[in-house]
Formats: structure tokens, sequence, C-alpha cells
């Protein structure tokens, strides 16, 4: 095809994430003014500089324009010898009422509002990328049984429904709204009124600082996957009412070109 790829491995930098609608304004605030940020897109990335107190400016940051939380913003990749200062540049420009800094648990919550999922929890192995609702990032091309990758002929029988006389999946991600305690990973999914009927698994569950709400993701029966099928999940043994949810549970924001 011509076309080159090229690795580098960033040995030991930091990384910052800074995200939110302020994102964009604050980091602007903050680069030396070589880099337009209006020109850089969701998924791309860009090296730029930051000023640094005392008229220093810093080396060259990896930006990329992206993150693990549904809104815009920017992963920072920075040497380790500036990692602190960088950061600490950041909260000042964006000042208290702007940037804060958050811990993995605002991250989560973000990421499942975002109806994304965390490796190891709601994707491993034994899950196809058709069972996690995941079909959009497999190319045209290589949606045949011989498209030479590990797992194609499963997977090109999985895309192809039973009613065409493929195999389809037997189970499907989905999100959910459940009714009073948050349902946590590991928690059963039953149909409603009959606890004995198992449908299924959460498989990340937490309130939704957003929403006000429970929210979950998890494997359901297929044929039971239907945004508003209405289900239980037992929680400590309890069952608490949940409805089959279509996610994002809240909008995505990412800065797209058009």
């Amino acid at each position: 095809s011509g076309l080159e790829v090229s690795q580098e491995q960033l040995d030991g930098w930091g990384l910052v994430a800074l995200q939110g609608p302020e994102a964009e304004a604050v980091l602007a605030d903050a680069l030396d003014g070589n880099t337009d940020l209006k020109q850089l897109y969701f998924g791309q990335s860009v090296y730029g500089k930051v000023k640094l107190d005392g008229g220093k400016t810093s080396a060259p940051l990896l930006i990329s324009r992206g993150g693990y939380t549904g809104e815009d913003g920017f992963e920072i990749s920075i040497p380790p010898s500036e990692t602190v200062e960088v950061t600490e540049k950041l909260l000042h420009v964006g000042g208290a009422e702007k940037v804060q800094l958050a811990g993995l648990g605002a991250r989560d919550s973000l990421r499942l509002e975002a109806g994304m999922c965390l490796y190891g929890h709601d994707l491993d192995e034994t899950v196809s990328p058709v069972e996690a609702a995941l079909s959009w990032i497999i190319p045209p091309n290589r949606r045949k049984a011989d498209a030479g990758y590990y797992g194609a002929e499963t997977i090109h029988s999985q895309l192809t429904p039973k009613s065409k006389g493929g195999n389809g999946v037997a189970r499907r991600r989905v999100g959910f709204i459940v009714t009073g305690a948050p349902a946590r990973e590991g928690a059963e999914i039953v149909a409603k009124g009959d606890p004995t009927t198992k449908l299924g698994r959460i498989t990340s569950g937490c309130p939704s600082p957003s929403l006000g709400k429970n929210i979950a993701m998890g494997y359901i029966k297929d044929g039971q996957h239907k945004s508003g099928t209405e289900v239980e999940v037992l929680v400590r043994g309890k069952p608490r009412p949940a409805v089959v949810t279509k996610m994002p549970f809240v909008p995505s924001k990412y800065y797209k070109s058009a």
C-alpha cells in the first residue's frame, strides 16, 4: 500500500489527562502559541510546548486529543523531569474554578457514563467484539472468514445473524438504569419477577453523578437486549428493578471534524 508505520516508545514519561468543556481553552493558554488546537481533532496528536514559570518553555510534549471520559480533552505525555511542573502549570492557568485534580474514581464514573469498556471487566479474552457491541471497529474488508487474523472465522459467523444462516451471538453488552442500590460487577441479571431465570451478569456499575441515577453495563441473553426491556438485578441477594438502556448514558462531547 506504500504506507509506513513507525512506533516511538516514550519510556518513563508521565501522562496527565486534561478533560472537560474548558480543556481546550486552558491548554491553549498554557501553550507557547505554536500549536493550533482548533486543527486537532479527536484521535489526532501533535507535539507542542508549554510555557513554564520564569520564562522557560517545556520540552516537546505529545498532545493527543481524546480521553477516557466522553468529554473533549487531551492526554498529554510529558518527559519525567517536567511532569510535575507542566501539571502545576495547567492547574495554575485554569484556576481552581476550571481545573482540579481528579482520581480514578472520577475517571471510572465518567467512562461508564460514556458507555466505555474497561478491559478485564467488560472485556477479556472470552468476549468477541460482536458480543461487546464493538462491531463498528471492524472495517468491511476485515469481516470475511478468511480475513487472516486470529478469530476471523468466529467473528465472521457472529456478524451474520441466525436468521441469515450465521451463528449470531448468545449474549450482548448493554446498559442498565438500576433502581435502588447500585449494581456492581458480578451482580446477576434475572428475569423480572423470576430470580431463578438467569439472563446475564453486570460487569461495571456505579452511581452516575451526572444523572443522579445508578447505571451499569453488562452482558444479557440475546433477545433480552432491546432498550426498555425490564429485568431485575440481584444486589446482595435482593432483586432490584433495572431497565435495559442505550449507551452512552450521557452524550459524548468529543471534538470531531465535520
